[in-house]
């Protein structure tokens, strides 16, 4: 049976560069630490300080935004890396022959530059701005601008995915940007640690127990791109267009799980959604503590208690997961292994109840439910208002439009892409890159609902 190899596995080439970038000292600051900087001081990772997590426009400042839980995220799948990462240099001397200088924590910055970005691509509103794009393109609004389209274009636009739209951030550059063809030029490996879904849309797999197939990691527009990194890393094919997962996308995956698990239900408690004594006796099990210990701190404070329980318990969570990882590593280089690790813990029943309360008594709030559902308009309407502009770009009203979409989604010169494909994905681009405050102010304004103030 072919397996995949850590030392192919691993590749500190940029994407589109011809040679390495750097010849400075590794041990300092090596190529996937360059990853997690350039992301950091990206401008799509800046705003996901105001895209929804849990609760969409929260007036707490505890509550966590898109970029809290992405940072979060980091620093569990970087601590995922060092374990996982540690074990395999013991276990492979060929990762050092290949690659000498090879540390720990090359792997876990690979892990944490991945889980930084693994949002990246989420537009406003959460989960429901993707449905929300999903069904203006399903819409009679939007049949016109689909015909030019091939099925799996389509199915794009129908089934918008943000991983997708990640991958397409930080591999792809506007022409309105430079001449530049690659975004942020990552590293082979670290783009393939993103991609927890190695397949196009028209791939997905509808009812699947496999966790790779469930959803897709990239547009038709940068399948070759995908296809070059995964054939260079010598990941596995899983069909036409399809690949296994790179291993280190299973601790990525773990990571969001624990952090969205354990920290979105501490939200819903310190917001009054979840009694604290219900959630003290739905976490206690997951403490894996040994019959009979005693505290040594007398906690005053309930909220505090819940800190420290988080803690504990993603502390736990995280060497389980990537005990799992290791004790399947055979597996998941064959891809034969394609479940979460989340799902083999000895605690799963614990982690799926508090799921189950956390859909049922924060996902479905009803403001949350109010400000999701006011999404499907801001987001159709915006779309439909700017398609119209880039494929009626003559029309009066549709001109001053037009005149409002920033100069990275048009080309030079702001001369519209004769390709229909690739002027709707520009324009999606525009749309769901907006933060949830932005998208609705936009609406307002071109709805003549609020007129902006000037200055």
């Amino acid at each position: 049976m072919p397996q995949m190899n850590w030392e192919r596995l691993i590749s500190k080439k940029r994407f589109d560069a011809q040679t390495l970038e750097h010849a400075t000292d590794e041990s300092v600051r090596g190529e996937f630490q360059r990853d997690y900087d350039r992301l950091v001081f990206s401008m799509p990772f800046r705003r996901l300080q105001n895209k929804t997590q849990v609760m969409p426009m929260p007036e707490s400042d505890f509550v966590h935004n898109r970029l809290t839980h992405s940072l979060e995220t980091s620093c569990v799948g970087r601590s995922l890396g060092r374990m996982v990462g540690k074990a395999l240099l013991e276990r492979h001397p060929a990762i050092l022959e290949a690659h000498p200088g090879m540390l720990e924590s090359d792997f876990g910055d690979m892990v944490a530059a991945a889980c930084l970005t693994h949002d990246i691509g989420n537009p406003p509103f959460g989960h429901s701005g993707e449905d929300a794009i999903s069904s203006f393109f399903r819409s009679l609004e939007a049949a016109a601008y689909l015909q030019d389209l091939t099925p799996a274009q389509i199915s794009d636009l129908q089934n918008f995915e943000g991983n997708a739209a990640g991958f397409r951030i930080i591999t792809h550059t506007h022409p309105g940007q430079s001449t530049g063809t690659c975004g942020m030029r990552l590293t082979y490996s670290t783009l393939a640690t993103f991609t927890k879904y190695p397949r196009p849309s028209d791939a997905v797999v509808k009812g699947t127990k496999k966790a790779s197939e469930k959803k897709y990691g990239f547009f038709q527009a940068e399948q070759a791109h995908f296809r070059k990194i995964a054939e260079a890393l010598g990941m596995l094919p899983a069909g036409e267009h399809a690949f296994h997962r790179h291993p280190m996308a299973f601790l990525v995956e773990a990571a969001d799980d624990i952090c969205y698990r354990i920290i979105d239900f501490e939200d819903g408690c310190r917001l009054g959604l979840i009694p604290f004594e219900q959630a003290r006796d739905l976490l206690h099990p997951l403490l894996n503590e040994r019959p009979g210990k005693v505290h040594s701190t007398t906690f005053h404070d309930w909220r505090e208690q819940l800190g420290v329980w988080r803690a504990v318990i993603i502390n736990n969570l995280m060497y389980e997961c990537a005990g799992i990882f290791l004790d399947h590593e055979e597996a998941i280089l064959s891809g034969t292994f394609d479940q979460s690790l989340i799902n083999l813990v000895q605690q799963k029943a614990a982690l799926d109840e508090i799921k189950k309360i956390s859909i049922e008594r924060i996902y479905r709030h009803r403001p949350v439910l109010e400000i999701e559902a006011a999404g499907f308009e801001v987001l159709g309407g915006l779309l439909e208002a700017f398609l119209k502009a880039v494929f009626e770009p003559f029309s009066g009203k549709h001109r001053k439009y037009l005149d409002l979409v920033p100069d990275q989604f048009l080309g030079p010169q702001r001369q519209l892409s004769p390709d229909s494909y690739e002027k709707i994905l520009n324009i999606t681009d525009f749309i769901s890159g907006l933060t949830d405050s932005s998208a609705i102010s936009l609406f307002r304004k071109i709805k003549g609902i609020e007129l902006p103030r000037m200055y």
